[in-house]
């Protein structure tokens, strides 16, 4: 089971994820609360072990500006929040000869009801169709608010789409996760890997410890037994 960490503003908090087994750390360039600049994380990822991912948070950007942001900030992978972006996921594959990972987020509109799942369903098959991508974040939306919403879309409803089989895509879950519901999630939707932010704070942009450890230690748990 991956497990991302995101929405990190400060070292201490990088650190303690990475210590406490996450695989990956995030940090949202993207407007939000939780916003850092790319001088700000590059104070924090030469202190990070190797094997941990540090992924930006990017919504509409050129391609340039979001190469430039990576290559200060010292990040190995870039996560695409806005909308259609495989264009822009093709460009970035260039222009970092596939050495960058790209993450496209889709978004699952909490309050569309069954019209979701069809507009999920078809943004996967697009983005598998076009071969620009490995991984896709499935993340909340609610209202115009697009990531840190602390609610969880319809798992239900979601689990025939992101299930079916067949599909080469690594799918992470994300939006409402905790460590009481992590567990439930990966056993609903089998999910290739995880990503909480909100959800394991004890005020926007710092960590609770006892929430990420739990919340870690959930996701493992609950993959083990799902084997």
């Amino acid at each position: 089971m991956w497990i991302k960490i995101c929405a990190n503003t400060n070292l201490d908090d990088a650190e303690m994820a990475a210590e406490l087994g996450a695989d990956a750390v995030g940090f949202v360039f993207a407007p939000s609360r939780r916003r850092v600049t790319a001088k700000e994380v590059a104070q924090i990822t030469p202190h990070l072990p190797a094997n941990v991912e540090r992924i930006g948070v990017f919504d509409s950007l050129y391609a340039e500006e979001i190469a430039a942001i990576v290559r200060e900030a010292g990040l190995t992978a870039v996560q695409l929040h806005g909308g259609g972006e495989l264009v822009l996921a093709k460009r970035l594959n260039e222009l970092f000869e596939g050495k960058v990972k790209i993450i496209q987020t889709v978004h699952w509109a909490v309050e569309a009801g069954g019209e979701s799942a069809k507009a999920v369903r078809q943004r996967l098959s697009a983005i598998e169709a076009s071969s620009t991508v490995e991984r896709v974040l499935i993340d909340s939306k609610v209202g115009q608010a697009t990531g840190g919403t602390g609610v969880s879309f319809d798992w239900a409803a979601a689990r025939e789409v992101l299930t079916g089989g067949g599909s080469r895509l690594k799918t992470i879950v994300a939006g409402g996760l905790r460590p009481e519901n992590v567990a439930e999630a990966i056993s609903e939707l089998n999910p290739w890997g995880v990503d909480v932010a909100s959800g394991v704070e004890k005020s926007p942009g710092r960590k609770d410890p006892e929430k990420l450890g739990a919340f870690i230690r959930n996701a493992r748990a609950a993959k083990d037994i799902k084997r």
